[in-house]
């Protein structure tokens, strides 16, 4: 039996503008941003709510003081939460829809059951994290010097809305890393044993996407990407509703100690792990839906499927060149602990691996790419 349902709403604007427009923004929302995103597409339109910017409650990815900080600013009267910003900006809010009297650390360590209470209206400007359909939220644990994930169905927005425009303008780093995010997004739901015939479908579309747009960046230089914009906006909105069904696995699991312990970027730590978790998986089960994944690959890289993976991981770098781990500053005896942090503390993700892996397994992907 399976139940595959989108929670979210999804609502398509070319701007903006005409996305306030055509919304009833009232004074008891609260809008949480970025400032760099707020001024060029938001200021003009005179919104008639309050705004928070993220950036003045801590720099990088969400973390729980992070949380704690914003929480403590929101207007009492406030009934629906409009998030516009990245992943950092998407996991918060999800978190601030909760009412009662909590702690971050408490939520993502499971000591309160939180209550949503405020409508949730997501809008992303970066092409990755797929968070907008998701019911997941990430949070580096500060005391803990970790990363944990959360998955609760009260999480889910109230609505998605795409706008291609708020795209266009990112950074080249923060395109690569975010796509790569959501195309490693795509083949851990395709690869997960909870996929079922209609998540694939999502997990297939957006790999097609990814890696198409991926061959014309290569061929006509990097800013090209912009031409795809909408395309790679799309495609991670896809791999989301695939992996917030199928879930994510092994290359996210093994990813978080890298950034809890050394602020990698999300998309850039997995892409670290992504080559050497598929390649262990090709050797302790050679056989099954790798198989199958394989052939997608083959088909859209117009290669055969024995060479699609390595082709595959070719173009990637392409996109964005990979670092070994050493250049990060990590040392080797470290990582029997992030192996044991994973086992520990990742369950909800390993649960969705391919196939097992052992400690063991863990602390050799983390050796191949020292």
């Amino acid at each position: 039996m399976f139940q595959f349902s989108l929670p979210a709403s999804i609502k398509g604007y070319d701007t903006f503008a005409e996305f306030a427009q055509a919304e009833q923004i009232q004074s008891t929302d609260l809008l949480i941003t970025n400032r760099f995103i707020y001024e060029p597409f938001m200021q003009a339109c005179g919104l008639p709510c309050p705004v928070l910017f993220q950036e003045e409650y801590g720099a990088g990815e969400p973390n729980d003081q992070m949380i704690d900080a914003i929480r403590a600013k929101i207007p009492a009267d406030t009934g629906r939460i409009i998030a516009v910003g990245g992943g950092t900006v998407i996991d918060i809010a999800k978190v601030l829809t909760f009412v009662g009297d909590w702690s971050a650390e408490d939520i993502f360590t499971g000591r309160v059951v939180p209550e949503k209470a405020r409508r949730l209206t997501v809008i992303p400007t970066t092409c990755g994290t797929g968070s907008e359909v998701t019911n997941v939220t990430i949070c580096e644990l500060k005391n803990l010097r970790t990363k944990k994930g959360l998955a609760l169905d009260t999480m889910y927005a109230d609505e998605a809305v795409l706008i291609p425009e708020m795209v266009r303008t990112l950074p080249y780093k923060f395109f690569a890393t975010s796509s790569i995010d959501a195309l490693i997004h795509a083949v851990e739901s395709y690869l997960s044993p909870k996929a079922v015939a209609h998540s694939k479908i999502y997990s297939e579309k957006a790999i097609e996407m990814i890696v198409s747009a991926y061959r014309a960046v290569a061929a006509n230089g990097a800013e090209s990407w912009k031409d795809h914009a909408a395309d790679f906006l799309t495609a991670s909105n896809f791999a989301g509703i695939a992996f917030g069904y199928a879930g994510c696995a092994a290359v996210h699991a093994l990813s978080y100690p890298l950034g809890g312990a050394y602020h990698i970027p999300h998309g850039e730590a997995n892409q670290l792990m992504f080559a050497e978790v598929l390649r262990t998986y090709r050797k302790k089960q050679p056989v099954g839906r790798l198989n199958d994944l394989e052939a997608l690959f083959g088909r859209v890289l117009d290669v055969e499927p024995a060479q699609a993976l390595d082709t595959l991981y070719r173009l990637m770098e392409t996109i964005l060149p990979r670092k070994p781990l050493k250049e990060y500053g990590m040392k080797p005896e470290e990582f029997p602990q992030f192996a044991d942090s994973v086992i520990e503390g990742q369950q909800r993700l390993l649960k969705n691996n391919y196939t097992p892996l052992t400690r063991e397994d863990m602390i050799d992907i983390y050796n191949a790419c020292y």
